[in-house]
């Protein structure tokens, strides 16, 4: 297959390279790097990236940042700030999408544990989880020619535990093998409108 993967070069999408490389064509996408660059923000760099990235049998979108901060001083502009990146990002993938990608293809988004294991300051990425969950559970009902989508939900990752030391107490970080298989699942099974808790 040919399997185009969006913020390839961050950890989550490096998971999934590495799990994917090897079975199939890989198509990497991001903002500064890979073989196609692209813009979540920008509609218009999406298409581009799907024209740029030819026929594609699968998408897998590993990217999109939310907005941690406490919620008494939250502000609209900050909460917009997951909206429009981590949900929207995706959810466009989609919808421009949907038309381009081959019969019997499929999109594997990205949320995480956090709309069902909730931290402080953690609201804005609650929300954008739980909205991309609703939104591939819908979408699923929908596609056409046999399209499926999901979504890969995984609690902190090993190689990033680091970075958000002292956000996620008491959880058990996952590894990146790990995390690799459920985009496999996703990408070459035939579930569809699931989400692949990894807690």
């Amino acid at each position: 297959m040919r399997v185009l993967i969006i913020g390839a070069s961050g950890t989550l999408g490096q998971a999934a390279v590495a799990a994917l490389k090897g079975r199939h064509e890989v198509i990497t996408a991001g903002r500064s790097s890979g073989d196609v660059k692209v813009d979540l923000l920008d509609r218009a760099s999406i298409e581009r990236m799907y024209k740029e990235a030819g026929k594609l049998d699968a998408v897998v979108a590993c990217t999109g940042h939310a907005h941690f901060g406490p919620l008494a001083t939250m502000t609209e502009d900050q909460f917009m700030h997951g909206l429009k990146d981590k949900l929207m990002g995706q959810v466009n993938v989609v919808l421009i999408g949907q038309s381009l990608i081959n019969d019997s293809g499929s999109f594997t988004l990205t949320g995480g544990v956090l709309d069902r294991d909730p931290i402080r300051k953690g609201v804005n990425a609650s929300t954008v989880n739980g909205a991309l969950n609703a939104f591939a559970l819908s979408a699923a009902i929908e596609l056409q020619r046999g399209i499926r989508i999901n979504v890969v939900s995984p609690t902190v990752l090993e190689a990033s535990a680091q970075k958000y030391d002292g956000f996620f107490p008491g959880h058990m970080p996952v590894s990146s093998a790990r995390v690799g298989l459920a985009y496999v699942k996703c990408v070459e099974g035939a579930i569809t409108g699931q989400v692949i808790k990894l807690d």
